[in-house]
């Protein structure tokens, strides 16, 4: 089956649409530039090393509300126009791109392959709202994180031998701290892409690398959902396999700041070879928890997943992996989490877990510090990008940039002072082997911290690399 491009069956429903969102525009843009206002930490340093005029909010506050109530009858219109559209609306866009470069189809018998994947939150909302996490230039950053994710061709592999140590003295197992991204990336996993303008941009900049991207994912409305979506998943994938099926499902439960996000699970079955004439397929999974009810979405999710390969697997097909990842908003360090022995862990690997509450030697946090733009800056990730590769391979270093554990309160534990100091690592790349016609053996041959999207994002971002050999008969 060929998927669709467009969300929509015909180009009328699609004309509608976007004619919804042109009357809407006026009304979002002005409204998020109000929110745009509040500086950030870094803008405040800029504006006082260039002297700029403080009162720039008195000034454009009044203008921008102005166009804001102007613009409401035509938002108006609009609303009514957009709404019942998203009944006709597939919840994801697809875009097939038409390289002259192509992966190397795998057959077995034969020889083993590798397959890497990256699974990143790059917070790219809207400015007004990026503004709660410290960030804003959402178009700047867009542009930074396309750049970032397309230049490893020139940066240095997966499989350099180029594994930092902890300490000097810890077991540096299969990890890799890395400053760019690695090159040959098959698939790229993003979460918190809710600007559509920037999920726009990152298709552009991503569609000479990537032959299948899958973007825009979401149910808006009240489509699929049980509240009114006004943002999307925020999930993004791109791959360099041809893309068999997709599925998305919209978390029901959302609740405070994500109940209007239609936060939920992406599903994908790509195609990567034959072997016999069967197909060898992949499926990967992606998703955003969120962080009250993360035990019932893993739930929902791993239901939702094992549907989709149950509806879209043939007979005889064999299943070279099949990864979940994502920003699961909970980690393996902190104190009374429900989720830390879900049964996720039982069906799928985690690379850098030992068990409940103990991860390996080697594993090191994702979620930096990260303060509110009004209080007094302390060195964050977002402040030295530069800086971290050589910084987070030494506990001081960990203990300056990367959050540690915390109570079920969210207050920081006090019990982990004296214990040695790896962070919250909140972002997860899991996978798990299938039993087919031809035996596979799954091999984690390099797991990634990559740093480069410091300054951009208010994660560290993970990557993988599988290597999958055939067991001889």
């Amino acid at each position: 089956m060929v998927l669709r491009e467009s969300p929509f069956p015909n180009r009328l429903l699609s004309g509608l649409y976007s004619l919804g969102q042109y009357l809407l525009f006026p009304s979002y843009w002005a409204a998020d530039c109000l929110l745009d206002l509040r500086e950030t930490t870094a803008e405040r340093q800029q504006r006082r090393c260039c002297r700029c005029c403080p009162l720039r909010a008195l000034v454009t506050g009044p203008l921008l509300l102005l166009l804001l109530i102007l613009s409401m009858p035509g938002a108006l219109l609009g609303l009514l126009l957009w709404l019942p559209m998203q009944v006709a609306r597939r919840p994801f866009a697809y875009k097939h791109n038409m390289l002259s470069r192509h992966p190397e189809v795998w057959e077995l018998p034969g020889t083993g392959k590798v397959f890497s994947f990256v699974s990143a939150n790059v917070c790219l909302l809207p400015n007004g709202l990026a503004k709660n996490s410290n960030l804003g230039q959402m178009k700047q950053r867009a542009a930074r994180i396309g750049q970032c994710l397309t230049q490893g061709e020139a940066s240095a592999s997966f499989a350099s031998p180029r594994s930092s140590q902890f300490d000097g003295e810890r077991e540096a197992g299969p990890r890799e701290i890395s400053v760019p991204f690695p090159p040959d990336v098959d698939f790229v996993c993003l979460q918190e892409v809710f600007d559509q303008r920037a999920g726009a941009h990152l298709c552009q900049l991503l569609s000479p690398f990537y032959e299948h991207i899958v973007y825009n994912v979401g149910a808006y409305g009240l489509q699929g959902c049980c509240t009114l979506k006004v943002l999307s998943s925020g999930l993004f994938l791109a791959s360099r396999y041809p893309v068999l099926a997709a599925q998305y499902c919209c978390y029901p439960n959302g609740i405070r700041e994500d109940a209007l996000s239609a936060k939920g699970l992406l599903s994908v079955q790509v195609q990567l070879g034959a072997a016999h004439g069967q197909r060898i397929v992949g499926y990967l999974n992606c998703t955003h928890l969120h962080a009250p009810i993360r035990c019932d979405q893993l739930t929902m999710g791993l239901s939702w997943v094992q549907l989709f390969q149950d509806t879209h697997a043939q007979r005889g097909d064999v299943v070279a992996f099949d990864v979940f990842c994502g920003d699961f908003n909970f980690d393996n360090c902190s104190s009374g989490g429900l989720e830390q022995t879900h049964e996720i862990f039982r069906q799928y690997q985690d690379p850098c877990r030992v068990g409940p509450r103990q991860d390996r030697p080697w594993a090191i946090g994702t979620s930096p510090f990260l303060l509110p733009c009004h209080l007094a800056p302390r060195p964050t990730l977002l402040m030295a990008p530069h800086a971290p590769r050589r910084t987070l391979e030494q506990e001081e270093g960990r203990r300056t940039y990367l959050a540690g554990p915390i109570l079920q309160d969210g207050r920081p534990d006090p019990s982990a002072a004296g214990s040695p100091w790896e962070g919250r690592r909140i972002d997860y790349i899991l996978y798990r082997e299938h039993p087919t016609t031809i035996s596979l053996t799954t091999e984690v041959e390099k797991f990634s911290f990559i740093t480069q999207l410091a300054g951009c994002s208010d994660h560290v971002a993970v990557g993988l690399r599988l290597l999958l050999n055939p067991v001889p008969q």
